[in-house]
């Protein structure tokens, strides 16, 4: 198996991208090369924010590693929060000040598609390629289920019958989500070289 560095602070992502690629690849964290540095995600895009952390470790460490972002896209709100999903309601909220924010702005509204949308950067060498996994659905009026992280509880694919992520079960979730998606190309590039 590959050993690759992860490039994510995010212990729930960690885990997710652990359990799709169990024994396919060794993801290691940053806490397992010693890295402890919050890298600064300043691009105007998932892409630019996930090639910007993958390039801090290779540079900085030298390992070969991805890294994602991900956005939640709505429709009626013109793609908000996108590339600031992770700090909707402020630099310093949590997730559920993100799901409150997002529910207030859509209140009313009966337009309540949207998609996630994971790019990830893979940085071996001195190479930089691109994966992207997008998952369309619809936002709840309310919170459903107690699984998953982020936006999961309030977010339907259009795969499950309505339900929520938060209501699947991990691998449920991970054969149809964004993240899933983009994974999957990552492995395929990975073992076979193509995407």
């Amino acid at each position: 198996m590959k050993d690759i560095v992860f490039a994510t602070n995010n212990a729930h992502k960690l885990r997710e991208l652990r359990e799709i690629t169990a024994g396919v690849l060794n993801v290691l964290s940053l806490a397992d090369i010693n890295c402890h540095e919050d890298i600064a995600e300043t691009a105007d895009t998932i892409e630019g924010n996930a090639i910007i952390k993958a390039n801090y470790i290779k540079e900085h460490y030298g390992y070969d590693c991805f890294a994602d972002d991900t956005g939640l896209e709505v429709d009626a709100l013109g793609g908000e929060p996108g590339v600031r999903s992770a700090r909707y309601a402020g630099e310093d909220c949590i997730s559920e000040n993100n799901i409150d924010l997002l529910l207030h702005r859509l209140e009313g509204q009966s337009q309540r598609s949207a998609r996630f949308r994971t790019a990830i950067a893979l940085r071996i060498g001195k190479d930089v390629t691109l994966f992207e996994g997008i998952v369309n659905g619809t936002i709840l009026t309310e919170r459903h289920g107690t699984g998953g992280f982020g936006y999961d509880s309030i977010f339907a694919p259009v795969e499950a019958d309505g339900r929520s992520f938060a209501e699947m079960s991990a691998d449920e979730k991970n054969a149809i989500s964004h993240r899933g998606r983009a994974t999957a190309a990552l492995i395929n590039y990975l073992l076979h070289g193509k995407s």
